[in-house]
């Protein structure tokens, strides 16, 4: 049974950073494309960013993109988010998620695209 949990999320000031990572256990991580997705309160989930199974491929947002990076370690069976120059609008629950199949560019944005979730970790940019 494939799980993934992820941590790092708290509170921070505007302007601040976190570092969110998932872990992945029970399955085999380094055939897996991962996603990264959040959720604020009465608003449906929405793609953040994504990485390939080889971490050769990365995918973002147009709200988080030149602030996020997503990066992976297959050793660690880990999957991070590095987020930088945090704003208000940030604030939601972060999932990762997990991929069995070699997605496109495109694809990887889907939420439909994903087969595994996370429980999620609350991120909340105070102003």
């Amino acid at each position: 049974q494939v799980q993934l949990v992820e941590s790092g999320g708290g509170l921070v000031q505007a302007g601040g950073s976190l570092r969110l990572s998932c872990a992945v256990s029970g399955g085999t991580f380094s055939r897996y494309g991962m996603g990264w997705f959040r959720q604020a309160p009465g608003k449906e989930r929405e793609f953040v960013a994504a990485i390939s199974w080889s971490g050769g491929i990365t995918v973002y947002a147009d709200s988080v993109k030149g602030r996020f990076t997503s990066s992976r370690e297959n050793a660690k069976n880990t999957v991070y988010l590095q987020m930088n120059s945090l704003k208000p609008e940030d604030t939601a629950v972060y999932y990762c998620a997990a991929d069995r199949q070699r997605a496109t560019a495109q694809a990887m944005g889907l939420i439909g695209e994903y087969d595994y979730w996370g429980q999620g970790t609350q991120v909340t940019v105070s102003s």
